[in-house]
């Protein structure tokens, strides 16, 4: 069961997405991860690694912190 904060987590890179006018897909690509994975990230089914947190953030033109911003 997802937490209150993965969903926020989730919530908060599906927003940054939207921004930037990117589908999942789009980020998956950029960030060189699986849509599968992005989309599961933002439903808050999983927890991302630091790893894949920096991915995302640097597809996004944003720093890791800036994806806690809830």
């Amino acid at each position: 069961m997802a937490s209150k904060n993965d969903l926020l987590l989730g919530q908060q890179i599906q927003k940054l997405r939207r921004q930037k006018d990117l589908t999942q897909q789009e980020l998956a690509e950029k960030a060189d991860l699986s849509t599968k994975y992005i989309q599961f990230i933002e439903n808050g089914n999983r927890v991302p690694s630091l790893k894949a947190l920096y991915r995302i953030a640097s597809a996004l033109d944003s720093k890791v912190s800036g994806l806690f911003t809830f």
